[in-house]
């Protein structure tokens, strides 16, 4: 792949405090033609959205330590960041316990992996 193959791939930033589960969303995200970028809690991620503009979607956790979770964080994107899509996963929270902002997705884990691709690329159209 050229650098220049790379940059048109539309970014989704992962965001997942579990090293082992980030590798594992990282892996799958650039398998299904994206551009991961990866950070490791919420602060880091709106550190990463404050500094990049070309952010599609965002993977969330919604178990996080330091204060903001998944669903802060996606409150948060949806306020500042509107044209950027998310999908939240939880390993610890009931689909009926989420409550989505709009254009965003929820699933549990363990989560299919082409289901979550498949919903990132109806994101991107």
């Amino acid at each position: 792949m050229t650098a220049h193959d790379a940059r048109c791939r539309p970014l989704v930033l992962v965001v997942e405090d579990e090293p082992l589960l980030r590798m594992a969303a990282l892996d799958m995200v650039e398998e299904a033609g994206f551009e991961p970028v990866e950070a490791a809690d919420a602060t880091e991620a709106v550190r990463i959205l404050e500094a990049r503009f070309d952010i599609r979607i965002v993977f969330s956790d919604i178990d996080m330590p330091r204060g903001i979770d998944g669903m802060k964080l996606a409150a948060l994107i949806r306020n500042r960041w509107p044209p950027i899509d998310i999908i939240l996963t939880s390993g610890h929270v009931d689909a009926s316990e989420v409550d989505l902002p709009v254009r965003s997705m929820f699933f549990s884990k363990p989560y299919n992996e082409k289901v979550v691709v498949a919903a990132m690329k109806k994101f991107v159209g």
